[in-house]
């Protein structure tokens, strides 16, 4: 079902202001995704309510800008790229927003880690600061050739376990693991969850998402067999997850 109601203007953990009144998307399974403040979302519930957080936050990285630079087919240094530099004839362009000029602060990790048993922290590499040391990393390799400006792995804290694992999933550009569209810069793929969710949970889990963003971790829980709570700050970003989330679990997500 469907819920919507007003409420005051939310700020997300980095003080930005939402773009619409609250609203939530719940099912009868105790899953929902919220267009809400994560920090306020988390402050709702006890101790350890979630068994895992599995979260993907602004870097604070100004990477919503650069990527809007990169996607009109313009490099870093102003000069336009060659159309054979693209592996996508039609590079795909999204409105410059700001939800990447700050990295959330020390409180959201404290949050973070009080609601959940376990964490698993995507751009853990950024937050060093806020996170204690661990043995454990999950390092995602993209398969993006030398020459890119892309990254060719990211990096996942995590204290589900004490030792560093390796997933190979190819996301460079136009060329993708899984078949599916792409409604956000900083989108992973379903599969990438679905690894993470194979290893380190077990179904009926209560999984917490406090950047939905494109909705990939949601899609995964559910065909998972796993409860979730997903917020999402930007109303666009929010709509589309959800419009996502419905339209690829009735589909089917080509695994």
């Amino acid at each position: 079902m469907t819920d919507t109601k007003t409420s005051p203007a939310k700020r997300n953990c980095d003080g930005q202001p939402s773009l619409a009144p609250a609203t939530c998307y719940a099912s009868s399974s105790g899953t929902q995704y919220l267009n809400s403040d994560c920090m306020a979302v988390m402050r709702e519930y006890p101790d350890a309510h979630f068994d895992i957080a599995i979260c993907d936050p602004p870097y604070g990285i100004g990477w919503s800008q650069e990527f809007q630079v990169m996607s009109a087919g313009i490099r870093k240094d102003g000069t336009q790229r060659k159309m054979e530099e693209w592996s996508n004839p039609r590079p795909k362009q999204y409105a410059s927003k700001k939800w990447d000029d700050a990295a959330p602060g020390r409180e959201y990790f404290v949050e973070l880690r009080r609601v959940s048993k376990k964490q698993i922290i995507w751009g853990g590499n950024y937050f060093t600061e806020h996170l204690p040391p661990s043995g454990g990393w999950v390092v995602w390799e993209k398969g993006v050739p030398d020459g890119m400006s892309l990254s060719q792995c990211e990096l996942a804290w995590t204290n589900c376990l004490n030792s560093v694992r390796l997933v190979r999933l190819l996301w460079a550009g136009y060329k993708k693991c899984e078949e599916t569209s792409r409604v956000h810069p900083t989108q992973k793929p379903v599969k990438l969850y679905s690894w993470l969710l194979n290893r380190y949970a077990e179904k009926g889990m209560k999984i917490l998402d406090t950047h939905l963003g494109s909705g990939s971790s949601a899609i995964a829980c559910a065909q998972f067999g796993c409860e979730m709570v997903g917020c999402e700050i930007d109303a666009e970003y929010y709509a589309t997850a959800v419009e996502r989330i419905g339209r690829e679990l009735q589909q089917g997500v080509m695994l």
